[in-house]
């Protein structure tokens, strides 16, 4: 029995020392940065030894979402200055955002019908009267839209999802007879259903697959400033129940559906109870899709953490945001890096809400608000216009926004913003079937988001908001890594083959 017992003690001793060696094993990373100092995804292999670090442990044993992708969208507006750049310059752009050596953009959005970011109003099916949508035809895009998307695709090694949304319905649908603002009117119902199902099969025929629509581009409205079309949660309901997903079923579509696609917050909270506790809404809804212009630093992690709780094997994407209510600065990174940025709600904002929408920095914004998203069930994200020109258009309703991408097309030049690189870090190392998993952080100056990808790597992404380097210990069970983030920086590390012990 003694014997036993000393065999026993002699395992426990070598299993504690086989974890303490791992613990002092070395892990060997992958460490890119962009920085306000200048790195723009720089890989960096030195970190000097310093005082004061801190603790990052990762736990691939705990599981969360997938991630299906992250990336830009395909506007007219966008599609229309691709066309005024010179070809090596088109190429540049798309080869940057979804090339293997750039962005490589996973998941994309794009407008069905014409949106703010378009020349001008313009609808499928212009006819009205025209209920069995004879007249429905895309030529509309087959100068921008549709081959910036087919090059994208040859360009694109892995392949990407596209996501469409409608900003409106044609005007004569509507109770108002108008792109801007109203309703659709219910003896409509049908023929908006049967809109979707063409649409669907138009681009099919181009050879574009949409992966997903929603119902409608921010159902509670925009203030009638630009297209628009306005929902209650029980009409969008009943619209995706008794009309659109039927008739994409009927048809063969196997598109998924998702719902609301406005801002994150209570009204998140109120539509996902109407929707999901409709059974028969809720069997053809695929998931939720939403933005993020409710404030300028909030991510809203108790709206989103609802809406997960109620159908947790749904889609939960952000699929908008942008830098809104500015103009572009032009190669001036240092603006991108200071808390200059106002929004929409700046000025505009109700006195109860002011305080969700203070002076911000950009890149902190994106970065804080996709690492945010995805400690929240978040498994998409969305950026708009994939680029713009340096007034923030074209704009037909003069919605001045900043993109990633700026272009000068009068003097043929591209300027690759700090907010391109701050999305890089995402969609090129986290891909999509990733899972996300579990962490601890013992710094509370850094933000820290992790997942594991389907090639065996682990991706971590940091940001560094504070004035002053940050130094931290990297631990998984397999090693540890001494590593250190430069002052207001982003970082992604990549353990490249994990191994579980």
């Amino acid at each position: 029995m003694k014997n036993l017992y000393k065999f026993i003690i002699l395992i426990c001793i070598a299993a504690l020392a086989s974890n303490c060696s791992n613990q002092h094993k070395q892990l060997k990373v992958e460490v890119f940065e962009t920085s306000a100092s200048g790195h723009q995804l720089t890989r960096v292999d030195e970190f000097p030894n310093m005082e004061n670090t801190r603790v990052i442990r990762l736990f691939p044993g705990q599981k969360h979402q997938t991630v299906v992708g992250f990336g830009s969208s395909f506007t007219e507006s966008s599609a229309w200055l691709l066309n005024q750049l010179s070809s090596e310059k088109r190429a540049s752009v798309l080869k940057a955002c979804f090339g293997h050596e750039g962005s490589r953009y996973s998941l994309t959005r794009t407008h069905i019908n014409s949106c703010d970011f378009s020349l001008g109003n313009y609808s499928y099916a212009p006819v009205a009267g025209d209920t069995l949508l004879k007249n429905f035809s895309v030529e509309e895009d087959r100068n921008d839209i549709i081959p910036m998307i087919k090059e994208a695709m040859s360009v694109s090694k892995d392949g990407f999802k596209v996501i469409a949304s409608p900003w409106t319905s044609p005007p004569w649908m509507k109770d108002n007879n108008s792109f801007v603002g109203g309703k659709l009117l219910p003896e409509y119902y049908d023929t908006w259903a049967l809109f979707f199902s063409k649409y669907l099969s138009a681009y099919k025929n181009e050879g574009i697959d949409i992966w997903a629509i929603t119902v409608e581009n921010e159902p509670l409205g925009n203030g009638n400033n630009w297209e628009s079309m306005h929902f209650t949660p029980g009409e969008m309901a009943g619209f995706i129940k008794n009309h659109l997903g039927p008739k994409l079923r009927a048809d063969g579509h196997q598109t998924k559906i998702l719902a609301y696609d406005q801002n994150r917050g209570d009204e998140l909270i109120e539509w996902a109870q109407v929707i999901y506790n409709d059974r028969e809404a809720a069997a053809f809804t695929d998931g939720f899709a939403v933005h993020w212009y409710a404030s300028t630093y909030d991510w809203f992690p108790e709206s989103l953490n609802f809406t997960h709780s109620l159908s947790p094997e749904k889609h939960l994407i952000q699929t908008e945001a942008c830098v809104d209510a500015e103009v572009p600065h032009w190669k001036d990174d240092a603006w991108y890096w200071s808390e200059e940025a106002t929004d929409w709600g700046y000025d505009w904002a109700p006195d109860d809400k002011k305080h969700l929408h203070p002076k911000y920095t950009p890149v902190f914004r994106y970065a804080r608000d996709i690492i945010g998203c995805l400690n929240n069930h978040v498994d998409g994200w969305i950026d708009w216009n994939m680029l713009l020109d340096r007034q923030g258009g074209p704009n037909w309703a003069k919605n001045w926004c900043v993109a990633p991408v700026i272009v000068d097309v009068e003097k043929d030049e591209v300027y690759y913003t700090p907010l391109f690189y701050t999305l890089a870090h995402f969609s090129r190392y986290i891909r999509p079937g990733a899972v996300r998993i579990g962490f601890e952080n013992d710094d509370p100056a850094l933000m820290v988001t992790a997942v594991h990808n389907p090639d065996g790597s682990i991706a971590v992404v940091l940001l560094n908001s504070c004035d002053e380097a940050r130094n931290f210990t990297l631990v998984l069970e397999s090693g540890s890594a001494e590593l250190r983030i430069s002052a207001r920086a982003i970082q992604t590390i990549i353990i490249p083959h994990y191994e579980k012990h």
